[in-house]
């Protein structure tokens, strides 16, 4: 089985998201069994499983808001592991079947954090089911860094099958593939611009915790495998211009996915009409459409929470640091620091992750 993981194909995306001649290239993970999180998922669990963290039957217990459980669930099966996934009401229905078909418990916690939203209260709930079950082990998506040492063959891969990337697109939640990418990439291309996406509402870059429809990308707590030094520039991207996008991708190249994706393409193609004709841009697309049906592809859904009305602007707006006013729309920063190095920011708590904000102002759904 793990043999179905890896050696994604590479499509070439034009109009009518770039002018004619212009394009970048999407790495379609979409098209490993469950994601681009198989590849952490198999790799964090090989590596646990040689050093001994993790034993032989025990019990994999971790936070997801979907698809890394797919990739925990695939390595659960590969070595013997029972799996529980603690997630949240905001997980679409068919995700939560999809994951208790492959064998894994699926267990949601009923209400926020009051400080930290959803992804904190699923933090807070596998540390109990830790103590709970002896020998259990967590991978730590946000801070182990195996999340980011799994991009290893992405990279090469994106290496062989492009020869050359002057920069690229990656969405940013846990930090693990555009960490782990660059650092790879770079080595090879040493001049490699890395452009980060996140969505409205997310902490990563320094931006206030808000209410967040988008999931897959974004975050309440501050990862510590997000590589910042490794940034040239970071976007944030909106639910209805993510939803714009991943329709435009659907009816133009038949080949689309979630909210990362949409974000992603929107990023990339304003990128390739605003460098210099021949720069060779790569953008990785996370997963592909199946999974959002009921979400970004379902007019209904669409059309309640207000994401049909407009299609995106033909730029971003601009912020001359990432705390220059709160963003609510496609905007983009060209410095980018770590919050948690930043005067003033709250202190993140002995596992360097936290961030806290409001009681009022975090309510995701992720």
């Amino acid at each position: 089985m793990p043999g179905l993981v890896g050696n994604t194909p590479v499509l070439r995306i034009s109009e009518p998201l770039t002018p004619p001649g212009r394009g970048f290239w999407a790495k379609l993970e979409g098209r490993n069994p469950g994601g681009i999180k198989d590849r952490p998922g198999l790799h964090m669990v090989e590596r646990a499983r040689a050093r001994g963290e993790l034993r032989p039957g025990a019990r994999i217990i971790e936070s997801t808001s979907g698809t890394l459980g797919l990739g925990l669930a695939l390595a659960g099966m590969v070595y013997g592991h029972p799996v529980s996934l603690v997630t949240d009401p905001g997980l679409e229905p068919s995700m939560t079947r999809l994951l208790t078909a492959y064998g894994a418990q699926v267990e949601p916690v009923p209400e926020p954090h009051p400080s930290g939203g959803w992804q904190q209260a699923r933090r807070d709930r596998v540390t109990q089911l830790l103590a709970a079950h002896p020998d259990s082990w967590c991978p730590d998506q946000y801070n182990n860094p195996d999340n980011t040492t799994a991009y290893l063959p992405l990279a090469l891969e994106l290496a062989s099958q492009l020869g050359h990337i002057d920069v690229l697109v990656c969405s940013v939640g846990t930090g693990g593939h555009s960490a782990g990418v660059s650092r790879v990439l770079r080595q090879l291309y040493p001049e490699l611009r890395l452009v980060g996406v996140d969505t409205i509402g997310s902490t990563i870059f320094g931006q206030p915790a808000r209410t967040r429809l988008m999931r897959g990308l974004g975050s309440s707590i501050y990862p510590r495998n997000v590589a910042y030094d490794q940034f040239s520039e970071v976007h944030w991207v909106a639910p209805g211009e993510a939803v714009w996008t991943c329709r435009r991708l659907a009816s133009s190249h038949y080949a689309t996915g979630g909210w990362s994706v949409g974000a992603v393409a929107l990023v990339a193609g304003w990128l390739s009409r605003t460098h210099p004709a021949g720069t060779r841009i790569a953008a990785v697309f996370p997963d592909g459409p199946q999974r959002y049906l009921s979400t970004v592809y379902d007019d209904d859904f669409c059309a309640a929470h207000g994401l049909l009305d407009a299609p995106p602007a033909d730029a971003p707006e601009t912020l001359g640091s990432l705390g220059e006013r709160e963003v609510t729309a496609w905007s983009r920063c060209a410095e980018v620091v770590d919050p948690l190095g930043l005067a003033g920011t709250a202190d993140p708590g002995p596992a360097g992750a936290r961030a806290v904000a409001p009681a009022d102002s975090v309510r995701e759904v992720r």
